[in-house]
């Protein structure tokens, strides 16, 4: 799973055919899948809007 997400991450416009194979033959069902390629994605858009408008991080303390 987190190998998809990184392959995702990484390559978004790549070939995932083996890695979606892959996480079909470890057990994941395709709601599954699409749940996990719906995180990484919207994780990987919530950064860009983030670095986009130059949100930067707080502190741990607050």
């Amino acid at each position: 799973m987190l190998d998809y997400a990184a392959r995702l991450t990484l390559d978004p416009g790549g070939e995932h055919g083996s890695a979606v194979d892959g996480l079909k033959a470890h057990g994941f069902d395709d709601r599954a899948i699409h749940d996990i390629c719906a995180v990484t994605a919207y994780y990987a858009f919530v950064n860009r809007i983030a670095d986009g408008l130059g949100v930067e991080l707080e502190d741990e303390g607050g």
